[in-house]
């Protein structure tokens, strides 16, 4: 969930690390900090923002030619300085880290034993006096971090320098992260970084880095080794990641700018698919065979990614026909569970690096599951690369912590899934297909009038901004957007928020409501709307506040402590992507009453890289 960038070059590095550094603070925000060599190791760490660290780096007039950077976000250790990243050995080794090393105190005893004194809590400067140690013996930078890493049990993306090879950039990785963009051979540069986004200004060409890979870089190029010392070729790629996702334009926080891109991404997402009409194609290659073969599904995610599966499953049951299970990713790895290798794994995961999806999808793979199928947004991540079948969302970019636009061309791919594997065994019949299609083609408009809604939620939320708890209800298909109304009012503006099923009420939450409770209900014009109402009577008769989400067409009206808002007409199975809008808008609209950061929520991350 941390940050890395490095970089070697014939100029000054320190504007590049900053500026990777500052692309890369959704994933930590705890601490940052550059370490560079230039006639030794000189380093920069604060506690808190990287615009911290940049003023430290100005007084202190940082400069070199060669440096690693990294923005933490805490795991060993407190948000103290001697904590933040980089870490040094003996003022020889500087070293930055993603990821958890499980063996840090067993390997801190023995480097104890060998005379090397700790400064910090983390189990990163283990790796730091390990380097230093191993180069002692080796001489020689890239043999001392693949011997380093050899010790080292857990998940890691390291960085890592030396006063003693001031010519040579190494890294390596386990579980985590990391790539290699390849920078201009006649300015005699490259770079190391967790995310593209970090080195983009730079270079568009990446290498992406296999698990259990090592590589040495120089000014005149870049050397990889696989988990066995072996010297390996990996292919060069060219990324279409646009420089424009970073920039605000005219909003206040990326996380209203990506609310507000859902009709584009939706129907990015959307042109993607129905270009190619319902087929497996859209999956893959060689999709088709194992849509046919497939008895079951198993959904692996976590998060609101986990959220969009739910919605997913009811889909793919109700379409398809095909049973559906849903795990999350950290759970199933660790659970005795019964494998089916006729199930279809599907995982889903924004950046397409979730250590608890990936860990899971491994573990699936271990007990047989050869059909995989990973739904992601970003391009040649870890877990499409582990995976038989990919289908890339077209989302873009997400930056802000919470995600939006992620969950909602998530759930258009999940649709599709269900409509190709119902096709795939004969459920599908043509004219139910094209409705299907033409309900899909309506969706970004239906997206659009959702967002129209913004001044009306903006006045709900002043009124939740002075609240400290909330409930959220919804039934069927609208349950899982319940889940992630009140994920998302809990993350950006920490006002208290749990969801249920609404049929759960009665069943213990009703405790709960009085007049200081706001009860928000998601409820659609659908078969279930007449349940939901009876819900609603449940609240107000003891005296609880009701805000309710529906449609145009429902048939109630506002009464004393009932405050309604109507999404566009019903939309039929897509109703809970057209009804995630209002409940992110509401979060957003409560945190900017309520003053928080909206795009860094405290003690959060955007990739969750670690257990």
């Amino acid at each position: 969930m941390c940050g890395i960038v490095g970089a070697i070059a014939n100029r000054n590095i320190v504007p590049i690390l900053t500026e990777g550094l500052k692309r890369l603070e959704y994933r930590g925000y705890d601490s940052a900090g550059v370490a560079v060599v230039n006639g030794g190791i000189r380093r920069v760490r604060r506690v808190g923002r990287v615009a911290e660290m940049e003023a430290g780096i100005a007084a202190e007039g940082l400069a070199g030619p060669i440096g690693i950077g990294h923005t933490r976000w805490a795991t060993h250790g407190g948000v103290t300085e001697p904590n933040a990243h980089p870490h040094v050995s003996n003022g020889e080794i500087a070293v930055v880290h993603n990821g958890i090393i499980e063996n840090h105190e067993e390997q801190r005893t023995r480097l104890k034993a060998a005379g090397y004194a700790f400064d910090s809590q983390t189990d990163t400067e283990v790796i730091a006096h390990l380097v230093h140690f191993y180069f002692k013996d080796a001489g020689d930078l890239f043999t001392a971090v693949q011997r380093a890493v050899r010790d080292l049990h857990g998940a890691y993306a390291i960085g890592v320098m030396s006063v003693k090879s001031p010519d040579v950039l190494c890294c390596a990785r386990v579980g985590c992260p990391l790539l290699i963009g390849v920078g201009d051979a006649a300015k005699g540069e490259n770079f190391i970084a967790s995310d593209v986004s970090a080195i983009l200004p730079e270079t568009r060409r990446v290498i992406y880095l296999e698990e259990g890979d090592a590589a040495e870089l120089t000014r005149e190029g870049i050397r990889v080794v696989d988990r066995d010392g072996h010297a390996v070729t990996r292919e060069v790629h060219t990324s279409d990641a646009s420089n424009e996702a970073w920039e605000l334009g005219p909003y206040q926080h990326f996380m209203q700018k990506e609310i507000h891109e859902q009709p584009r991404a939706v129907s990015d997402t959307l042109d993607g698919l129905l270009n190619e009409g319902v087929t497996a194609d859209l999956f893959g290659p060689d999709a088709a065979a194992d849509f046919a073969a497939a008895e079951g599904v198993l959904i692996l995610a976590s998060g609101t990614s986990y959220y969009s599966g739910m919605v997913g499953k009811q889909w793919i049951e109700s379409i398809a026909r095909v049973p559906v299970t849903i795990e999350f990713g950290h759970e199933y790895r660790y659970r005795d569970s019964i494998p089916n290798p006729k199930q279809l794994v599907v995982t889903i995961s924004q950046s397409g690096e979730t250590l608890d999806t990936m860990e899971a999808l491994k573990r699936a793979k271990e007990l047989g599951h050869a059909m995989t199928l990973s739904i992601c947004n970003v391009r040649a991540s870890a877990i499409p690369r582990a995976s038989r079948h990919v289908c890339y969302t077209r989302a873009g970019p997400e930056i802000g912590v919470a995600s939006t636009k992620a969950m909602t061309t998530q759930m258009c791919v999940l649709f599709m899934l269900a409509l190709t594997l119902a096709k795939s065994k004969g459920r599908l019949p043509a004219a139910d297909e094209a409705a299907h299609v033409e309900q899909l083609r309506y969706l970004p408009g239906s997206i659009q009038h959702a967002l129209n809604l913004e001044p009306q939620i903006k006045a709900w939320a002043d009124r939740f901004a002075e609240k400290q708890h909330a409930l959220f209800l919804g039934r069927g298909l609208h349950y899982p957007i319940a889940l992630e109304g009140a994920l998302k009012l809990k993350e950006i503006s920490y006002i208290h928020a749990e969801a249920y099923a609404a049929g759960e009420l009665k069943h213990g939450p009703l405790a709960l409501v009085d007049s200081r409770m706001p009860v928000v209900v998601i409820a659609p014009n659908d078969a279930l709307l007449e349940k939901v109402k009876s819900n609603m009577q449940e609240v107000k008769a003891r005296g609880g506040e009701l805000f309710v989400f529906t449609d145009l067409d429902s048939h109630f009206s506002e009464s004393e402590g009932v405050h309604i808002i109507r999404a566009p007409r019903h939309a039929g199975l897509l109703s809970p992507i057209v009804h995630a809008i209002p409940v992110q808008l509401l979060a957003y609209h409560a945190a900017l009453v309520k003053g928080t950061d909206v795009d860094k929520p405290r003690n959060l991350a955007k990739s969750v890289t670690v257990e």
